[in-house]
């Protein structure tokens, strides 16, 4: 559709097929603590053809890996669409917006712009945070950048950067006063997508969409529903406690712990969880977690045919 292709603001094919009403699977994945691009593709060439488009952290937990930037650069350059997140954490708004004009010239077309974890929680707890922008001020640099071509000095950048501009959302069950006003803030700021906090509630999720139906927000962005194998009942019972807006239900730890390979029932949950998005109004896709590595997502995929 002539119309729809010009509206595009990235040359993505992650954007295109969420324009084009597609359910999208997209993955994540940790940047290596090696300088080879053989120790990156190591860790997610195997995702090539599976998924639409692969995460790559920046500095997850305040630990330093390879630059993300580097690592989006060569799972682009191998056939792997890169979606490249920035915290506030690392860099002030020179860098920063030094970073927007460099991620499409390197095939990096979308981007996704995150608060990022406290420097407290990392292993150099003794280095110093920037937070020159907020998560916000990620966006709306990201978005005037693209949309005016110039820099917020007014210099002008020709060409703008294209950009497909993601944030972070936590799904919930909406209480009766509930307002999305945070979302509406982050669209508001530049936001075209959302990725979200893991959900393990189907009925959850549905009544979550129809809210932010209610509202409107679904015809202005795209909402991709974050999703992950449960490796074990313990680490589901570990992410209940310590993961701000995850709820796996206790009928389905139960079944995990019931199960006789736990991590292979995890998958099957994953699957079925994946199928039950599709059918759900608004969710355009499922983003898949797998704090236990890559490789799980690439099992999840093998044995669900997700494909």
């Amino acid at each position: 559709n002539g119309e729809a292709m010009t509206a595009l603001k990235s040359d993505g094919r992650l954007e295109a097929k969420l324009r084009a009403g597609e359910f999208v699977l997209t993955a994540e994945m940790t940047p290596p603590d090696a300088a080879s691009a053989d120790a990156v593709l190591a860790k997610a060439g195997a995702l090539k053809g599976l998924v639409d488009a692969c995460n790559v952290t920046d500095g997850a937990g305040a630990k330093v890996h390879m630059a993300p930037m580097a690592a989006a650069a060569i799972l682009a350059r191998h056939g792997i669409e890169p979606i490249l997140q920035f915290t506030v954490r690392d860099r002030n708004r020179l860098a920063i917006q030094a970073d927007y004009i460099g991620a499409p010239a390197l095939g990096i077309p979308s981007i996704l712009c995150l608060h990022g974890d406290g420097i407290e929680k990392g292993d150099q707890p003794e280095a110093k945070p920037v937070g020159d922008l907020d998560s916000r001020g990620l966006l709306s640099t990201a978005r005037n950048m693209r949309d005016t071509g110039a820099f917020p000095s007014g210099r002008k950048i020709d060409p703008a950067p294209r950009l497909f501009i993601g944030a972070a959302d936590s799904p919930q069950d909406p209480k009766p006063d509930f307002e999305p006003k945070g979302i509406l803030g982050k669209i508001e700021a530049g936001a075209d997508f959302f990725q979200t906090q893991f959900v393990y509630d189907l009925a959850m999720v549905r009544r979550y969409m129809a809210r932010l139906a209610e509202f409107g927000v679904l015809e202005k962005a795209f909402f991709i529903m974050g999703v992950g194998p449960l490796g074990s009942a313990k680490s589901a019972r570990w992410m209940n406690a310590n993961l701000f807006g995850v709820h796996v239900p206790e009928a389905t730890i139960a079944r995990i712990e019931g199960a006789e390979d736990q991590a292979k029932e995890g998958r099957q949950i994953c699957a079925e969880i994946i199928a039950g998005l599709r059918e759900i109004k608004g969710a355009g896709g499922a983003h898949i977690m797998a704090p236990q590595g890559e490789q799980a997502i690439v099992k999840l995929f093998e044995e669900h045919r997700l494909r």
